[in-house]
């Protein structure tokens, strides 16, 4: 069964901004990273089980290839996308999300 996936309005930001930066570093790399996130929603939306549990109802996901993570929480048949974070940031800031 595939989960629907609904996207809290912080992560077009957060993606962006990673996008932006990683093309600033070098030409297609954005695109990269796009794809890779991608990927990583696409299991996410299959097997949402999957990934461990980080903090209280939040299952923490890592994107290949770069220093991001999805952030999620399973409501009923859909995926609730609270972030895609940098793994350095703090994470006060997306755990205020939930």
């Amino acid at each position: 069964m595939n989960y629907a996936l609904v996207f809290r309005p912080e992560v077009r930001d957060e993606l962006d901004e990673a996008y932006s930066w990683y093309e600033s570093q070098q030409q297609g790399l954005g695109d990269e990273f796009l794809d890779c996130v991608d990927e990583m929603l696409n299991r996410i939306g299959q097997m949402p089980e999957s990934y461990a549990v980080v903090y209280r109802d939040v299952r923490r996901a890592v994107v290949r290839r770069f220093p991001y993570a999805v952030y999620y929480r399973i409501v009923s048949s859909r995926v609730i996308v609270t972030a895609i974070f940098h793994s350095r940031r703090d994470p006060k800031s997306w755990q205020a999300r939930t």
